[in-house]
């Protein structure tokens, strides 16, 4: 299993629209995804006022590519999104066996 989290920093001007998209657009697109086990999003911080995260996991490192290509290991924007994004970064954690 691999834990995915997204972070990206917005234009904080744009706040209002990206919020509306990044709901809809982000969530469906991993749930729409083989091989997603969940996903979750979070909103900004007073300690990062203009961050947001997406946390997914998968059930394994086919899956992911499945979803983000073979440069998975990278930030995958989805299309429309690219004008909101001042930056963002991408992290991989493999589960634990237990």
């Amino acid at each position: 299993m691999i834990t995915r989290i997204f972070r990206v920093q917005i234009n904080p001007e744009l706040r209002e629209e990206f919020e509306e998209l990044y709901r809809v657009k982000s969530i469906d697109a991993v749930q729409e995804a083989e091989g997603y086990i969940s996903v979750t999003i979070g909103k900004p911080t007073i300690w990062a006022p203009d961050e947001y995260v997406m946390i997914s996991t998968w059930i394994n490192e086919v899956a992911l590519k499945e979803f983000a290509g073979e440069r998975w290991n990278e930030a995958h924007i989805p299309a429309g999104m690219e004008k909101f994004i001042v930056d963002c970064w991408v992290h991989h954690y493999e589960a634990f066996d237990r």
